[in-house]
């Protein structure tokens, strides 16, 4: 609690020194988007309109040709009516004080689940505030922290408050895309076991917000897909590994970019059935975002701090058994912190995200997350009485 007190004093010292610097990049980060979606919304206007979006952007600095536009459905947009209250820098503050608190509550949920003792508290730690997509969506100012929110406090809760497990899936439903398996698997969980009250629980949280937002905006399903009917996303490079083979192989065909896809969802139908009867989100449901993350056809980097669990999950896996690291281990362990260093340097460089160097990080966490599980195995089969089970 002190650390936590002394950081906000910090924090709070560099915004007043730093505050004129911090009001004219304002719109250079992403939050601007939610501010005019906001914004737009309070006057009962199009938030998805490009006329009006670019015009609010501009009178706040912002200088580029297209304007930054809200992709998000229209069960989302409750999220951002709070900062239409506000000027454009008190919405980003706003906004940066929610990701920051949801940042805070999904690692003290994930000790909880995943911790294996205050001796292993410096690595978690360590791991979850230095993982690279949580730089670069403090950075970006990004909806990320709010998706990761909804996914952790769904695993704390679904065991035993399932209405309220249910309800909070609506944060991480802003992007479905994202993480396609993890709502195949709920879908044939919620059936193969007759989960009623968390089905019950995001039915009604997705209406709600959808009449929300229908108050506000009665044609907001309308005016959602006509931008993206004139969006033009298939002309866009994605700096995803669906992106990157299609750029290299198939770079006129845009539907190649979803050929992982529909190869990752044979595997996690496949996944689901094998699994189903013993299904736990803190461990099957882990492993399918992984695969989620790596197969997507769009996604960006801030995205990825949805799989903070999970590399969570993966480092107890490896430093929370009570014995010495093999050496073979710790050169593994010494090329993943290599590669996530590079990356946390690639974006303090401030390199755009939308360039193809960050292709490779979705698999960097999808082979950090299975050798964790590999290194759990294999200390289940060496001392299966001492290592203790997983959450």
């Amino acid at each position: 609690m002190l650390v936590g007190a002394a950081l906000t004093v910090v924090a709070a010292y560099v915004v007043a020194v730093r505050m004129d610097k911090i009001r004219a990049n304002v719109s250079q980060r992403d939050s601007i988007q939610y501010w005019t979606a906001g914004k737009l919304l309070i006057h009962r206007d199009n938030p998805y309109d490009v006329g009006s979006t670019i015009k609010l952007e501009r009178q706040q600095g912002y200088t580029q040709d297209r304007p930054v536009l809200v992709r998000t459905p229209p069960w989302s947009l409750f999220l951002f009516l709070p900062l239409g209250l506000v000027s454009a820098f008190w919405g980003w503050l706003l906004w940066m004080a929610a990701s920051v608190v949801s940042l805070i509550v999904a690692m003290r949920l994930s000790w909880k689940m995943f911790g294996k003792g205050d001796d292993s508290r410096s690595v978690f730690l360590f791991a979850g505030y230095l993982f690279a997509p949580v730089l670069a969506c403090l950075e970006a100012a990004q909806i990320g922290f709010v998706l990761l929110l909804g996914i952790v406090l769904f695993m704390a809760l679904e065991r035993k408050r399932p209405f309220l497990a249910g309800a909070v899936l609506l944060l991480p439903f802003a992007k479905p895309h994202l993480l396609v398996f993890f709502w195949v698997a709920f879908l044939i969980w919620l059936v193969a076991h007759k989960k009623f009250k968390i089905a019950g629980g995001f039915a009604i949280a997705v209406i709600g917000a959808t009449i929300l937002a229908l108050i506000f905006d009665p044609a907001a399903f309308q005016h959602y897909r006509e931008m993206l009917r004139t969006a033009a996303i298939e002309g866009e490079f994605i700096p995803t590994l669906s992106g990157a083979l299609r750029l290299i192989f198939f770079r006129q065909f845009f539907r190649a970019q979803f050929v992982p896809l529909l190869l990752g969802f044979i595997w996690c139908v496949w996944f689901c059935i094998k699994n189903m009867w013993n299904w736990s989100w803190r461990d099957h449901g882990l492993t399918v975002m992984v695969v989620s993350i790596l197969t997507t056809p769009y996604g960006w980097l801030t995205d990825e701090v949805v799989l903070l669990p999970a590399i969570l999950f993966a480092a107890m896996c490896i430093f929370g058994q009570r014995k010495k690291t093999p050496v073979t281990t710790k050169i593994v362990l010494g090329i993943f912190g290599f590669l996530n260093w590079l990356m946390l340097m690639l974006v303090a460089a401030k390199i755009p995200l939308q360039s193809g160097i960050y292709f490779w990080s979705s698999l960097l966490w999808f082979a950090w997350y299975f050798y964790g599980r590999h290194r759990l195995v294999v200390n289940l089969k060496a001392e299966p009485a001492q290592v203790p089970a997983v959450s």
